[in-house]
């Protein structure tokens, strides 16, 4: 397995958020984390990426333990790459320096090395054009997918996605599901948190319904979606159905 998390627990104050959680992650593999807000998905990707401590448990990426206190965060980070919801680009920085800055500060990259894969990238996408621009002269779904090719440049064993498009109009929303079911197709490792319920069943192997810090139940999409076992899961979802999200 690239990743595994066993018993991997979490809590802030007197809120237990990550609650004994297991999950393990094979190379090449899409797994959606589905569930109510505050279940334990956001918080479990950040302790994936070492931005949360976690209080117990252990998660291992490519058989390493990563939670030992000895292990280097910054070294970790370098294989691990995050999206959060909302884009977190420099504003004072182009789209092209935003995507560059890593590769070239962090990785010592040459800068025209960094640049040339970035327009790669950027070409791919559709974005050449927006390469000098700034990020305030960009849609939503164009910041979201630059953020995702920053996150792409320095070619991370694992790609976590944080509700990627719950910040954008609903006609942006497309742009960035057809970049991701591309990256799906170069067979890039993600685990992400959405409540996008008909792409978790288009893009992902796996869903992961996340209960109580708990993943409550897992398997491919066409059974937790369309016959979940647990009782819970088919409550969750019938308010997704209710609400047209699925």
């Amino acid at each position: 397995m690239l990743l595994t998390c066993t018993d991997v627990r979490k809590t802030f104050g007197s809120a237990v958020v990550l609650d004994g959680l297991d999950l393990a992650v094979d190379e090449h593999e899409v797994v959606a984390l589905i569930g109510a807000s505050g279940s334990g998905k956001s918080t479990l990707l950040r302790c994936v990426n070492l931005l949360t401590e976690v209080d117990d448990g252990t998660i291992t990426l490519d058989g390493e333990d990563i939670t030992n206190p000895k292990i280097n965060p910054d070294f970790v980070r370098r294989k691990i790459g995050l999206v959060f919801q909302s884009y977190n680009l420099f504003p004072h920085m182009t789209v092209l320096d935003n995507i560059t800055l890593s590769p070239v500060k962090v990785h010592g990259r040459p800068s025209s090395s960094a640049k040339e894969q970035a327009m790669e990238w950027l070409s791919r996408v559709g974005l050449a054009d927006k390469a000098d621009s700034y990020p305030d002269r960009l849609s939503g779904g164009q910041q979201q997918r630059a953020a995702i090719i920053r996150a792409l440049v320095n070619s991370p064993r694992l790609l976590l996605l944080d509700e990627v498009t719950s910040a954008l109009d609903p006609e942006l929303v497309g742009e960035v599901l057809t970049m991701i079911r591309d990256l799906k197709g170069d067979g890039v490792t993600m685990i992400l948190a959405t409540h996008e319920m008909g792409f978790a069943r288009q893009v992902a192997d796996r869903v992961a319904f996340l209960d109580k810090g708990k993943v409550l139940e897992q398997g491919p999409p066409a059974q937790v979606l369309g016959d979940p076992v647990e009782a819970r899961t088919r409550q969750f979802l019938a308010r997704i159905i209710e609400a047209g999200r699925l």
